[in-house]
């Protein structure tokens, strides 16, 4: 299934998504976002692929996109080239596995880069996606916190930071979609809100350029 269409030049839009999942509320966020006509991109941590594959193949033929987050969760800035490419390329295989499909996103840990990540992630087609706003949802797990900080910062062009792991997440994003929309906002995946250029493989985004 493809993604809603949208067109991000034409209204505001702004990129949900989550981080590190699959989890277990995840087949509750699917039929959320089903419900509301969204599609998100999913930033996907290996050992999570090997427990909830299923999840893993609903959220690519629900027309979401699927991007990677490592397989360990390891900070890049502290491994050699050879361990950062190890750690992208498992979850790439394993992503191309079960869904048949090739990420070219990924979202370093805790945002942590540096040139040596930007090489290896250029090697392997992959542009590096961090955030204009996160909830700090691996923190605070009350949905209104969560609902609260997500639309104060929001914004024409951002990316919005969520994981699917932790118990305030899934039950905030409801209250994000409708607040978003109120606000004018139209979530997308990263890819449509770059549409209809890619983003580089290697460079590091925060946003979608505006130009």
């Amino acid at each position: 299934m493809r993604p809603v269409p949208v067109d991000c030049r034409k209204i505001h839009c702004v990129a949900l998504t989550f981080d590190a999942g699959p989890g277990p509320d995840t087949a509750r966020l699917l039929d959320i976002l089903r419900a509301k006509g969204v599609n998100v991109t999913f930033f996907l941590l290996g050992k999570n692929t090997l427990t909830r594959p299923e999840l893993v193949r609903r959220e690519a033929s629900e027309g979401h996109e699927l991007g990677n987050h490592t397989w360990t969760h390891k900070h890049l800035t502290e491994a050699s080239a050879e361990e950062i490419r190890h750690e992208l390329v498992l979850l790439q295989e394993r992503v191309k596995e079960l869904t048949g499909r090739t990420p070219t996103l990924m979202r370093p840990p805790q945002g942590l880069t540096n040139p040596r990540v930007a090489e290896v992630c250029r090697s392997l087609g992959l542009a590096q996606i961090l955030w204009t706003v996160t909830a700090k949802d691996y923190r605070d797990h009350d949905p209104e916190v969560i609902t609260s900080r997500v639309l104060q910062g929001a914004q024409r062009d951002g990316i919005i930071l969520l994981h699917d792991v932790y118990p305030g997440t899934v039950p905030a994003v409801p209250a994000i979609i409708d607040g978003l929309r109120r606000r004018g906002l139209t979530p997308v995946t990263v890819s449509q809100l770059f549409a209809p250029r890619r983003p580089a493989p290697g460079r590091a985004y925060w946003n979608a350029p505006s130009d």
